[in-house]
């Protein structure tokens, strides 16, 4: 499994392109990969999906292996990783999360 470590205002996730790789979503596979002292290390992990309404999907998943609807700081990194990974070349993006539209740019 590919990943980047982002961090944004004191929040750390794991992002994966889940459009170019397949990626376990487990809580167990999870909270594995978050864990701080045998894990990669994280508050969770966000994959980056594609999305039939909007630009992307973004799944947000906590420590624990339990989605969450939405990260603020998540979200911001989300689209810096869409476009620093050339996925997008838009700097306005809409992002379907549990939450509903979330816009960024």
């Amino acid at each position: 499994m590919k990943f980047t470590k982002m961090e944004g205002i004191g929040n750390d996730y794991i992002y994966v392109d889940g459009i170019h790789q397949n990626i376990n979503m487990t809580p167990s596979f999870i909270s594995h990969i978050s864990d701080r002292h045998f894990g990669i290390g994280s508050d969770g992990m966000i994959v980056i999906l594609p999305s039939q309404k909007y630009d992307f999907r973004m799944r947000m998943f906590n420590r624990d292996g339990s989605e969450g609807k939405m990260c603020g700081n998540g979200i911001r990194c989300f689209a810096k990783f869409v476009y620093d990974h050339q996925l997008t070349d838009q700097t306005y993006l809409e992002i379907e999360t549990l939450a509903e539209l979330k816009k960024s740019g």
